[in-house]
């Protein structure tokens, strides 16, 4: 028996109301292209429309002019999607409350999540939606899940509560010495201010 590896998520499809409450939140608010539509293959009353946020994959919504938008959270029972977070830049990040505060969006606010910061609000269909900013960037050649899952190791071991910061940095020296050679005997920290 064998697994069917995935690599990397192809797209999430929605459930939306009308057309133009899509394109205005997913492209009026969050920024990401209107790419492509079509009817939906297995619906013909329901449009489908296609957005690329930002990585090249997709974010899709079966629309339909009857159905209203009605902004209630969408359910979080067990087996239900309990938000989406999509991935900005620091920069944007740092603009997020006061965009969301223009618009009128109730949010969360800044969220301390130790490796990220997050604000959570609501899209116009009570689907819950995570802003994500990532504290590091990952050596080249790793990835996010490569340090944090460096940093995960390093937390347990010291038998911290939760991934802060210093384990992000313990884990990014810890790939950079794994994966690039040095001349040096001793690769060890040292103190060259240090008076003897």
């Amino acid at each position: 028996m064998q697994k069917l590896q995935s690599q990397g998520v192809h797209h999430i499809t929605l459930v939306g109301a009308g057309r133009q409450t899509s394109i205005d939140f997913w492209e009026g608010v969050l920024g990401m292209p209107f790419v492509f539509e079509q009817p939906n293959l297995d619906k013909a009353s329901e449009s489908h429309l296609y957005f690329d946020p930002g990585d090249g994959r997709l974010i899709t919504v079966f629309t339909d002019e009857s159905r209203a938008a009605v902004a209630r959270r969408t359910p979080t029972d067990t087996g239900c999607v309990h938000h989406i977070a999509f991935s900005v830049s620091r920069v944007t990040f740092l603009q997020a409350v006061a965009r969301l505060d223009e618009r009128g969006i109730k949010h969360s606010g800044v969220k301390d999540r130790g490796f990220m910061d997050s604000i959570y609000f609501e899209d116009p269909l009570g689907l819950l939606i995570e802003l994500a900013s990532y504290r590091f960037e990952p050596p080249t050649g790793f990835t996010h899940a490569d340090v944090l899952m460096q940093a995960h190791k390093i937390r347990v071991a010291r038998g911290d509560y939760n991934i802060a910061e210093v384990h992000l940095a313990d884990a990014i020296q810890t790939l950079v010495e794994w994966s690039r050679a040095t001349l040096s005997d001793d690769r060890g920290p040292k103190n060259p201010y240090a008076r003897d």
